[in-house]
C-alpha cells in the first residue's frame, strides 16, 4: 500500500515531493541505528546518523517548498550540503541536483518520467563517484529500479514494482565483493554483507510504503 493509493493524479508535484520527502526522512530516522551497524562492517558506522540529519534538515525546508519542482529540490540539495559533507550525502545531493535541472520550472511531472529521471540521477552519481555498475553499490540499487519501472505510469505499480527488484538486488549482490569507494578495502570482508548504500536506498522506497511489514 502507497499513500498516493486511490488519489487522482497524473503526476508528482511539490506537493507529493513534500509528503514524499517528510515520510522518508522519518524512515531513515527509525533506521538509524540499523544503517549504523551495517555501515560499520565495511566503513565508517556512520551512514545512519549521516541520513538523520540530512532528513531533519530537508524536513525542516519542506514546508516552504515552491510549487516548481525543480527550485524544491534545489532547496533539498544545498540543505543537504550545508550539513554533510559525507560521501553518501554528496552523492544523494549530487543525485537530486541533477534532477532539479531537468525540473526547473515545471510544476508537476508524469509518473512515466521516473525512470528517465533516475537515469540521469545514476549517470550523475556515476560520473562524482567514479563508479561504475556491478561494483556493488548505492548505483546498482538505482539501476535495478530504473530499469524495473520503464513503461509504468501508475505510482502505487512504480512503488511496487521498483521495490521488490531493489529487495531482489541486495540478495544478489550479497554474496559479491564490493568493489567501489572506501568499502573495496575489505572487498574480501564484503562478501556475505549488505551493501550499505544499497540498504539506505532500499530504506529510502520502502519509506513510501504504509501498512506493510518491509523487514
Amino acid at each position: 500500500m502507497c499513500f498516493l493509493e486511490g488519489i487522482e493524479i497524473v503526476g508528482f508535484t511539490s506537493k507529493i515531493l513534500r509528503e514524499s520527502f517528510g515520510r522518508i526522512a522519518t524512515g531513515l530516522e527509525s533506521a538509524s541505528d540499523q544503517l549504523n551497524a551495517i555501515d560499520a562492517k565495511i566503513g565508517d558506522g556512520d551512514l545512519g546518523v549521516t541520513l538523520t540529519r540530512c532528513g531533519r534538515g530537508v524536513r525542516e525546508v519542506i514546508a516552504q517548498f515552491p510549487e516548481d519542482i525543480g527550485m524544491a529540490l534545489m532547496m533539498c540539495v544545498q540543505t543537504i550540503t550545508k550539513i554533510s559533507g559525507a560521501s553518501f550525502a554528496t552523492l544523494l545531493a549530487t543525485a537530486l541536483l541533477s534532477v532539479a535541472k531537468v525540473t526547473k520550472g515545471r510544476k508537476d511531472v508524469p509518473w512515466s518520467d521516473i525512470p528517465e529521471l533516475l537515469r540521469i540521477a545514476e549517470e550523475a552519481m556515476m560520473a562524482r563517484g567514479k563508479a561504475a555498475l556491478g561494483e556493488k553499490t548505492v548505483l546498482d540499487a538505482v539501476h535495478a529500479f530504473r530499469l524495473s519501472t520503464q513503461g509504468l505510469d501508475d505510482p502505487q505499480k512504480i512503488l511496487d514494482t521498483g521495490t521488490e527488484t531493489v529487495r531482489e538486488a541486495i540478495e544478489h549482490f550479497r554474496y559479491q565483493p564490493n568493489m567501489a569507494g572506501r568499502a573495496r578495502i575489505w572487498s574480501e570482508k564484503s562478501v556475505g554483507l549488505d551493501d550499505p548504500g544499497m540498504m539506505a536506498f532500499k530504506l529510502m522506497v520502502e519509506s513510501l510504503r504504509i501498512g506493510e511489514n518491509t523487514g
